[in-house]
């Protein structure tokens, strides 16, 4: 596993992308500031101090696209919710599809951006940014319910032990996720995502669906109840 680390780039997984080619399989590219750095559907990651973590795996696990490349993020979220649990002793919980969150409050974001030439695939992305230190001040001004392990549990953590445990959980669980998907962590995930069994309202690209979140099939999408009609969703956000 190759470590780069950049004082302050625009954003890690834009810097993983126009540099593919050159960059090894399984490295990770951290940085202490970003200044552009975006989520999902380009809402921006508000960048909370350079105490904490924004990095992107660099993974080329085919070269070719491959039905398991969606569901990279969910992975990650397992992963991230099982180091927050094992190591800080936090109770992780999932929002669909991978928004990570403790006591109802965002902790982290995930995206993950592919890059191809002609039917070749290039590699992924897989960017995450997770508040470490952010105090309780800077995290009552984000629009959004947001947290960190310093808010949780008031002990300062150390960005390269964070970034170590992460990473060893990461490749722990990672050629069983390649061989089997989304059904390698489905159990862990489903035991996380608070929403189940509850009413809940998605965006699906602007359309706006209310429902029964009845469960999570096998490749990580959410088969939501909207008025005795089972229907399942691909993509979206709970609103």
């Amino acid at each position: 596993m190759n470590l780069i680390h950049l004082d302050e780039i625009s954003s890690t997984n834009d810097y993983v992308k126009q540099n593919i080619t050159s960059l090894e399989d399984m490295s990770i590219v951290y940085t202490d500031r970003q200044t552009s750095g975006h989520g999902r559907l380009g809402r921006k990651w508000v960048d909370t101090g350079d105490e904490n973590l924004f990095m992107t795996l660099v993974l080329k696990p085919f070269n070719t696209l491959n039905p398991i490349y969606p569901n990279f993020t969910q992975y990650l979220s397992v992963v991230l919710s099982l180091v927050l649990e094992e190591e800080y002793n936090l109770n992780a919980q999932i929002k669909w599809p991978n928004d990570v969150l403790i006591n109802g409050k965002k902790i982290a974001g995930i995206l993950s951006e592919g890059t191809t030439k002609g039917t070749e695939f290039l590699g992924l992305a897989l960017g995450l940014g997770v508040n470490l230190n952010t105090n309780p001040e800077t995290l009552a001004k984000i629009d959004k319910p947001a947290t960190s392990i310093f808010a949780e549990t008031g002990v300062k953590i150390d960005k390269e032990d964070f970034l170590k445990k992460l990473s060893n959980k990461f490749y722990l669980l990672y050629d069983n996720f390649i061989k089997d998907g989304f059904l390698s962590v489905k159990n862990m995930y489903v035991e996380r995502a608070f929403f189940l069994n509850k009413e809940i309202t998605i965006n699906v690209l602007g359309d706006i669906h209310t429902g029964l979140a009845e469960g999570i099939t096998n490749d990580g999408s959410l088969i939501l109840n909207e008025n005795n009609e089972k229907n399942i969703y691909y993509i979206g956000d709970i609103l």
